[in-house]
């Protein structure tokens, strides 16, 4: 909470000047004035995400935003601004959860919602290449009468060039991979203003240094994305979606386990505790028990998706499971994960005036069971108000805390407990964040988790490619 306070009181000085009159005048003429706003309103919104820090900390709004609508026009505006020495922070669907898009030094958002065109479906090898500002719905409804289909789902209608700046997973990922498995190539503006290709559309290659992989999760601080040739997969043959209940989160989470060693191949397994299925169903309606539950959906052949169910409905009876509740038509599954992913929503609704604090954590799957029940208890006896759920099949869970931002007790408790949450995961073996990401909400925990010689190395990586530190500064690298 300090370290917030001591980062808005720096970034104030900034976020009060004026972008200097000379770039304003060769932003103007490269995009005109109508694609470079300074509105107070549009300001604040890019100075914000979806997090809470924004509510702990204060907003951090950039100078002006700008909107390109090509990779060209996104080179002359960063040549423009490294020169100057403005900072750049490239944005999409401002759907973040870590504060990645605060301008915590001022300077430039550069948001990629013009940037929104599919540019190649190549249905033979299954794959397509789209501008960095196309959304994954949108995508996804572009696809809708090929048998092909991007599966990636965070969640939020989340811009690709987000997704992969964060490298982003969500639901599918048990079964899909997460952006870092599921990106075949990209094309970056780098700090300078050079235009770099990397990777190719062959499924493998053994040469060069992997430079798609150094820029996916480096959210914005090495290279901006604007381009990305993703990999797309058929659509199953059938689809099953199931509702399991269980009498303890314990056991939900050991069903979870066996379930995923046993090797069946779920293409979704989501864990709700007690409190967040008592929150859906007031909030959505969804008939619910308020008992820890497991959502699945099984991909497929139509006998292969019986037999995955089978498998999955007699491990959970072994751990004390409910018979499965089944949502078979399409209707029903939109209804049911449409539920899941409102389900952080839900749990605020449950303390109207209050904000919901995020935050997530991934564990080696045999820790998974012992890293909730800390975390379980923890909550319990710091007296938050709060609930666990998460994409447990790959042993990532998130835990969302219902504060009272007037309250400062309850917040600095609340930051003391993902602290506790994020130490303890690392210690077990795992990560802070299993897909929301650092922000500058987790960067003090890089350290703790890669060691002082590996954040040595991504120092000098950001140094190398950024030298005028321009691109999203005091986030990674910083």
């Amino acid at each position: 909470l300090l370290r917030g306070r001591r980062l808005f009181s720096v970034s104030v000085s900034h976020i009060q000047q004026e972008l200097p009159g000379h770039v304003v005048k060769s932003l103007v003429g490269l995009l005109g004035a109508d694609r470079l706003s300074f509105g107070s309103a549009i300001r604040e919104q890019h100075g914000r995400d979806e997090s809470y820090h924004a509510d702990a900390d204060g907003i951090f709004p950039p100078q002006a935003v700008i909107f390109p609508s090509s990779t060209d026009e996104v080179s002359e505006i960063v040549r423009i601004c490294n020169h100057a020495r403005i900072p750049i922070i490239a944005s999409g669907a401002c759907t973040s959860l870590e504060g990645h898009i605060a301008a915590l030094r001022g300077g430039l958002a550069l948001n990629m919602r013009d940037m929104n065109k599919i540019l190649e479906v190549n249905q033979d090898d299954m794959d397509v290449r789209v501008q960095a500002g196309v959304t994954r719905i949108q995508l996804n409804e572009h696809l809708r009468d090929t048998g092909l289909f991007f599966p990636i789902d965070p969640g939020a209608d989340a811009s690709i060039g987000g997704m992969l700046s964060t490298r982003a997973s969500g639901t599918n990922a048990v079964r899909y991979g997460t952006m870092r498995e599921n990106a075949l190539g990209l094309q970056a503006v780098m700090a300078d203003g050079s235009i770099i290709s990397t990777g190719s559309r062959a499924r493998k290659s053994s040469t060069g240094y992997d430079l798609t992989r150094l820029l996916i999760g480096s959210e914005g601080t090495l290279g901006i994305i604007t381009e990305a040739t993703i990999k797309l997969h058929g659509q199953p043959e059938a689809i099953s979606a199931a509702v399991c209940e269980f009498n303890t989160l314990e056991d939900s989470v050991n069903a979870t386990i066996c379930i995923i060693q046993s090797g069946i191949p779920v293409a979704r397994i989501e864990l709700l505790d007690e409190k967040t299925c008592a929150a859906i169903k007031t909030h959505s309606k969804l008939e619910l028990e308020a008992k820890p539950t497991l959502f699945f959906e099984f991909h497929g052949s139509k006998n292969s998706v019986e037999e995955q169910a089978v498998r999955a409905g007699e491990i959970c009876k072994d751990y004390g499971g409910s018979h499965f509740k089944w949502a078979e038509s399409a209707e029903e599954r939109t209804t049911l994960w449409k539920a899941r992913h409102q389900a952080y929503y839900s749990i605020i609704a449950q303390r109207p005036g209050c904000k919901g604090m995020p935050t997530d954590a991934c564990v080696p799957i045999s820790r998974l069971t012992e890293c909730i029940e800390e975390t379980e208890s923890d909550l319990a006896s710091c007296g938050l108000i709060g609930s666990i759920l998460g994409h447990v099949g790959d042993g990532n869970f998130h835990c969302i805390l219902v504060l009272d931002p007037n309250n400062k007790d309850e917040i600095h408790a609340a930051h003391l407990f993902s602290e506790r949450l994020a130490i303890r995961a690392i210690r077990m073996g795992g990560t802070c964040s299993g897909e929301h990401g650092v922000g500058y909400g987790k960067l003090k925990y890089m350290e703790e988790e890669h060691g002082s010689a590996a954040i040595h190395v991504m120092r000098g990586i950001k140094n190398a490619l950024d030298p005028m530190g321009i691109l999203n500064p005091g986030k990674m690298g910083s």
